[in-house]
C-alpha cells in the first residue's frame, strides 16, 4: 500500500523523456483451453462471444475459430502496423501457442521484438497446487527456449494463482515479472512474506485498463473511438505529469484476436500516430525498461524494516520513541504491520494509535515520563539521549541564570496546575519561542492542556522517527 509514495523517483528515461510507452502483444492463440490439448473443457475467456461458458468435455468450434483468427490474420495486421511504424514491441508468448506458430515466431524475431513468456498454456491457475504450477513454469521456460532459441527473461502469467509471483521469484532467472497492476513505475519486490532467501525481483507492472481486453467484456469498449480516446487520455495525463517532473510509464495491452480485427486496428494506428507526434517519448520493450531500471535504480535494501522485526527487537528499537513507555511499542507490534509501516510516518501512525487508544491514566503516565525543560534531570545529565539532543537543539543546555530561573518558576507552576510537565516539540524553536508558548499555555484549562500535551508527545515521537526511518 506504500509503493513509491507521494514523491516517486525520477525514472531518468532516455533522452529526458516525459513518458515511457510500452506495447504488449499477447500471443495466446493455440495455447487456450481446448479438449484437444488435454483440457477438461473449452475456452471461455476474452473472445467475441459475450457470456461464453466452458463446454466440459467438448470442443467449442466457434471459440476455436475466433482464437485462430488471431494467429491467421490478426497477428499479421499488428505485425505490419508496428513494423511499418518502427515501434518496438514485447510479446507475451504462451509457450504452447508459440510452438504451434513457427512463422509468427520467426516474424517476431526478425522484427526485433522481445518475446517474454506468458506461461505454458493460456489457462487459469487459481486452483492449481504450487508443485503443479511450478512444473508448468519450468516446462514453459524449457519449451520457450526450444521454440524461440533462447530462454525468456520476462514473465507475465496473467491467469494467476496466489502462488504465481512467489514461484516466479523463486525460479530466479527473470529480469522482470509483470503479474501486478499496482503502479505507474517499476519497483523492486523484496519478498515480504515470501521468504528472505529469495533475491529481490524487479517488477514492471502491467495494465488491464489500457487494454483491448475491454472489447471482450460488458463493461468495456464497444468501438474503436472509445479505445483511442481512453489511450489518448491516459497518455495525455502521464505526459503532462512528466512535464511536471513526475515521469511515468504507460502500458498498452493488446491481443491478436481482439485489436487485430480491422475496425479496432484503425484505432490502434491512430494512437501510435498520436504518440509519435510528441517529442520526449520513449517507446520501449519491457526488457529495455528492465535494464534501464536496474542500471539507474538498482535495488537498495532499507537499513531498518520495523515490520520485519520480532517483538523483542522491535521494542528495543522503538520502545523509547514515546518517552519511557515501551508498552506502546509492545502493543503496536501486535498490529497488522507491513511495508506501509516501514517509514517514519507509517510507524508513527501505528505507535500513535496505541497511544490514542490507551486509557487516560496510561496517557497521563506518558506525559509524566517526560522531563521538565531545562529542569533538574537536565542539570544532572539524566535525560534520555533523545531528550538531551532535543533540548540542546533549542539551546536549553546553555541558559543564562535568569533564563534558568524563569524556566524553573514556570515548570513548578505548570506541574502544580496540571499534574504533568510542560511538553513541547522543540525542534526549530528558540528559547524565546518556548518561553512564549510556556506562558501562553499555562493559562489553558486542564482539558485543553492535556490534549495539547498529547499532541506534542505525538509530534516529538514523529520527529524522533524521522531521524531513523525514511520520511
Amino acid at each position: 500500500m506504500r509503493g513509491h509514495g507521494a514523491h516517486p523517483p525520477d525514472p531518468q528515461w532516455p533522452g529526458g523523456a516525459r513518458i515511457c510507452v510500452q506495447f504488449v502483444v499477447n500471443y495466446e492463440e493455440g495455447g487456450e483451453n481446448c479438449v484437444l490439448h488435454g483440457d477438461a473443457a473449452s475456452e471461455a475467456f476474452l473472445s467475441e462471444i459475450t457470456g461464453a461458458q466452458p463446454w466440459p468435455g467438448k470442443r467449442h468450434w466457434n471459440m476455436e475459430s475466433i482464437y485462430e483468427y488471431g494467429a491467421r490474420a490478426g497477428f499479421w495486421r499488428l505485425h505490419r502496423l508496428f513494423t511499418q511504424a518502427s515501434v518496438p514491441v514485447t510479446v507475451y508468448g504462451v509457450a504452447s501457442a508459440l510452438a504451434r506458430s513457427p512463422d509468427q515466431v520467426a516474424a517476431m524475431a526478425d522484427a526485433g521484438w522481445e518475446i517474454a513468456t506468458h506461461g505454458l498454456r493460456w489457462i487459469d491457475y487459481r486452483d492449481h497446487d504450487p508443485e503443479t504450477e511450478r512444473a508448468d513454469l519450468v516446462e514453459a521456460i524449457r519449451l520457450h527456449a526450444e521454440v524461440v532459441g533462447e530462454r525468456p527473461v520476462g514473465l507475465y502469467l496473467g491467469r494467476t494463482s496466489v502462488n504465481s509471483v512467489r514461484l516466479a521469484c523463486e525460479e530466479g532467472g527473470f529480469a522482470y515479472i509483470s503479474d501486478t497492476y499496482d503502479d505507474d513505475l517499476p519497483y523492486w519486490l523484496d519478498h515480504d512474506g515470501h521468504g528472505n532467501a529469495i533475491a529481490p525481483q524487479l517488477v514492471i507492472p502491467y495494465t488491464l485498463d489500457a487494454n483491448d481486453m475491454r472489447f471482450a467484456i460488458q463493461a468495456g469498449f464497444t468501438e474503436g473511438d472509445q479505445f483511442f480516446t481512453y489511450l489518448k487520455d491516459a497518455f495525455d495525463t502521464l505526459y503532462a505529469e512528466g512535464a511536471e517532473g513526475r515521469a511515468g510509464m504507460m502500458n498498452v495491452g493488446l491481443h491478436c484476436r481482439l485489436v487485430g480485427r480491422p475496425g479496432r486496428a484503425a484505432a490502434l494506428k491512430r494512437f501510435i500516430d498520436y504518440v509519435q507526434g510528441h517529442e520526449k517519448v520513449w517507446i520501449a520493450r519491457r526488457i529495455d525498461i528492465a535494464r534501464h531500471w536496474a542500471e539507474h535504480h538498482p535495488y537498495q535494501p532499507p537499513a531498518l524494516r520495523p515490520s520485519r522485526l520480532d517483538e523483542s527487537a522491535f521494542v528495543a528499537a522503538f520502545g523509547g520513541v514515546f518517552e519511557h513507555s515501551p508498552w506502546i511499542a509492545e502493543r503496536a507490534w501486535r498490529l497488522e504491520l507491513g511495508p506501509a509501516h516501514d517509514s517514519a510516518g507509517g510507524l508513527h501512525n501505528a505507535l500513535a494509535r496505541m497511544f490514542r487508544s490507551a486509557s487516560e491514566d496510561e496517557r497521563l503516565g506518558v506525559l509524566r515520563a517526560h522531563p521538565d525543560l531545562a529542569g533538574k534531570l537536565a542539570l544532572a545529565k539524566r535525560l534520555t539521549a533523545e531528550s538531551t539532543a532535543e533540548q540542546a537543539s533549542a539551546g536549553l543546555d546553555a541558559l543564562t541564570d535568569a533564563e534558568r530561573a524563569r524556566f524553573t518558576e514556570l515548570n513548578t507552576a505548570y506541574v502544580d496546575r496540571f499534574g504533568f510537565p510542560f511538553i513541547i516539540a522543540v525542534k526549530g524553536l528558540t528559547k524565546a519561542d518556548i518561553l512564549a508558548a510556556f506562558e501562553r499555555r499555562i493559562a489553558n484549562s486542564r482539558e485543553e492542556e492535556f490534549d495539547t500535551a498529547c499532541r506534542q508527545v505525538e509530534r516529538i515521537a514523529l520527529l524522533r522517527l524521522k531521524d531513523r526511518l525514511p520520511s
